[in-house]
């Protein structure tokens, strides 16, 4: 094995440099769930949990548009690094359509069963009325969100990173005022409590559209993608499109619907569990943004490097950035150790699912240090190097095959405690860390991709 480091501080001030802004914009949205779960908790624990799994759902919905963004940023980084614009526009035009696409799916399916998205995480019927609420003021944030979403992993893949987190920064601010007034009713609004959240939420997203939709739009010069090119032919770049950007999506979209088969298990475990299980998920991702940060940069740096037409030096690259995923796994479990206590006493819990809150977070103190390492290479390194096939059947056969089934029997069947059964449901991290170093020592995972020109030339 090679050295987890490289002596080439250019390279970290890159990382560094690209990481940095994306961190602090996924700082600043885990900010933005945190207020709007307190805010929600002080109404009560039926509506938070109501909250957290209507957001179960949604969450869907979000991890489809991250496949289709970050689908499109193995592309677009590697056509960026070959300076070839005409690649980089229609790759664009392609996720922009396949996004409107999923849009209108979840759109239409929120609206005409509401009811049933709730029965699929929870049977308790006050949670599944209030949760009914929360969906249906969420219609719109489809659009919003995944426009929004997909634009702003494009742009950070042209070293656009800036603007997308003063973008956040204001959507934070827009989004606490909003919640403040429609969950409680103050400043003359309603009092709506659960659909304030969403509407605050919605408010948020309007914002975030605007800024950077409309910057895409009617400003970049990097790609100069206009309204026009939305609609212009592709022509061959599909097929391209489809190898490399496909995989990402289909693995990602399996990858979701896994994801909500664990918050099913954790559903039936009872209110207590699901709404203590939302408070540790919030404190992991406050611990890990400088993670998902790296995961970003690293497919972005991979692209660029490959882009030039380097390997070997994507090879180094590759050992360094799964150094800086065991160092951050650890410092992440140190911070969520720390901030554990005062993050559960925040909320207004009952007794028991403070006790169910800390044991999770010991657990979680655990997984992190491996999902940090297996994040990084596998939404990052590994991605950028375009070996997206394997990605997606090593992401869910760790997940369908160990996660989901020990979680069921430790906490269906067995009952175990409550550290046990969230060791179980997220066993497939730590399988995945190990995985991922073989992969990234056999080479195998840089893969050739095609510019539109040489796919026409064919």
């Amino acid at each position: 094995m090679q050295k987890l480091y490289v002596n080439d501080m250019r390279f970290y001030r890159t990382v560094i440099g690209i990481t940095v802004p994306i961190a602090l914009q996924g700082l600043i949205t885990t900010g933005v769930n945190m207020m709007d779960n307190i805010m929600v908790g002080k109404v009560g624990e039926t509506q938070l949990a109501a909250v957290a799994l209507a957001n179960q759902f949604i969450s869907i919905f979000h991890i489809f548009c991250m496949g289709i963004g970050m689908g499109a940023s193995v592309l677009v980084s590697r056509y960026y690094g070959m300076k070839d614009k005409d690649s980089l526009k229609k790759t664009v035009a392609i996720m922009l359509r396949l996004c409107l696409v999923m849009s209108t799916i979840f759109c239409v399916t929120t609206l005409l069963i509401p009811e049933q998205i709730m029965r699929i995480y929870t049977e308790e019927e006050n949670i599944i009325r209030e949760g009914i609420k929360y969906l249906e003021w969420s219609v719109l944030t489809y659009f919003l969100l995944g426009l929004s979403l997909t634009t702003t992993i494009v742009l950070r893949n042209v070293k656009q990173v800036r603007l997308p987190l003063y973008t956040s920064i204001g959507a934070f601010f827009v989004n606490i005022m909003a919640n403040y007034m429609f969950i409680f009713g103050k400043w003359g609004a309603p009092r709506m409590e659960v659909a304030g959240a969403a509407l605050g939420t919605l408010i948020a997203r309007i914002f975030e559209f605007g800024v950077i939709c409309g910057y895409l739009l009617f400003k970049d010069r990097e790609i100069d993608f206009r309204i026009k090119h939305l609609f212009a032919p592709v022509g061959v770049l599909w097929k391209e499109y489809i190898r490399i950007s496909i995989p990402v999506l289909v693995s990602d979209g399996i990858l979701a619907l896994g994801n909500n088969s664990v918050a099913m298990v954790i559903g039936r475990l009872g209110g207590s569990f699901v709404a203590a299980n939302s408070v540790t998920m919030t404190t992991q991702q406050l611990s890990s943004t400088m993670i998902q940060g790296f995961a970003q940069s690293g497919a972005i740096v991979t692209g660029y490097t490959l882009g030039e037409g380097d390997r070997e030096k994507a090879h180094r690259q590759g050992y360094a950035f799964m150094g800086i995923g065991i160092v951050f796994g650890i410092l992440s479990a140190m911070i969520i150790l720390l901030i554990s206590n005062p993050m559960i006493n925040a909320y207004n819990l009952l007794p028991e699912t403070q006790e169910i809150a800390r044991q999770l977070m010991y657990s979680i103190s655990i997984i992190v240090v491996f999902q940090a390492t297996n994040s990084i290479m596998t939404k990052g390194v590994l991605r950028g190097g375009g070996d997206t096939k394997m990605l997606m059947l090593a992401d869910n056969i760790f997940l369908w095959v160990a996660s989901i089934p020990l979680g069921i029997i430790a906490g269906l069947v067995l009952h175990l405690p409550a550290f046990w059964i969230y060791f179980c449901l997220k066993i497939d991290q730590v399988l995945k860390a190990f995985w991922c170093v073989i992969r990234l020592n056999s080479g195998k995972w840089i893969k050739k991709i095609k510019s539109s020109e040489e796919l026409e030339e064919q």
